[in-house]
């Protein structure tokens, strides 16, 4: 760790790693189940959205502008939720975002529950789409805006590029040290099993039951590390 870093709680890049699995099981539910939609990362949409804008068929506009700006929204709230619990214990916030987020899992979760049951009206049907969108673009915009705060290096929980790129640059065969080689595979495979995890979950269950386990591991994960006595630390947001 360079040694300008903030000092990292112990247990945090265990919760952080935990909560890269959860990205792979709110995208396998979005892109699988929601059209090809990404709600955990955004480059995919940005690229979709170019492809939409060509008129490519199977690609529609509106889809992608609601995750962005939904996504968007996310981290703008917990920019503000970060920087009002500067100096406070840094359980207090870590509980906090990770509430918040569970929520918003939930609630789509019940949405899509909603969906799949047949319990909507043909009208409804195509709000329950959005809704799903909007609110776990929220949650994961929210997530990314406040693991941004905590800098806890490599580990960002939802985008790998750079994770992949630090991992060969700095590699021993590129002359590196191999910094951080274990916490950079540790988020790739973690991402990888909560992808699997979820297209298991989508294609054998339901669109819901990934969101409620997202939710479930994000909460249960972050309790876990609230426990820690480093998590008394006021939080530096």
């Amino acid at each position: 760790m360079p040694p300008s870093s903030p000092p990292v709680a112990a247990p945090l890049p265990w919760l952080l790693m935990l909560l890269s699995v959860t990205t792979g099981l709110v995208d396998a539910t979005s892109v699988l189940g929601l059209d090809k939609v990404f709600t955990a990362n955004m480059t995919g949409n940005i690229v979709f959205l170019g492809f939409a804008a060509a008129g490519t068929p199977g690609f529609d506009v509106a889809p992608y502008l609601t995750a962005i700006c939904a996504f968007l929204i996310g981290a703008l709230v917990a920019g503000r939720t970060g920087k009002a619990h500067a100096g406070r214990p840094l359980r207090r916030w870590l509980l906090s975002a990770a509430a918040i987020e569970a929520g918003l899992l939930w609630l789509a979760a019940l949405l899509a529950w909603l969906r799949q049951t047949g319990e909507t009206s043909p009208a409804s049907h195509s709000a329950s789409f959005y809704g799903i969108i909007l609110l776990t673009a929220l949650a994961m915009g929210f997530r990314n805006a406040t693991i941004r705060q905590l800098k806890v290096p490599d580990l960002t929980t939802t985008v790998l590029t750079l994770t992949l790129t630090g991992l060969a640059a700095d590699s021993r065969l590129a002359g590196g040290s191999d910094t951080n080689w274990i916490r950079r595979i540790g988020s790739v495979i973690a991402i990888f099993i909560g992808a699997a995890i979820g297209a298991v979950l989508v294609t054998h269950s339901s669109l819901a039951a990934p969101l409620l386990l997202a939710g479930a591991l994000g909460l249960i994960g972050t309790a876990a590390c609230a426990l820690h006595p480093a998590a008394a630390t006021p939080a530096a947001a």
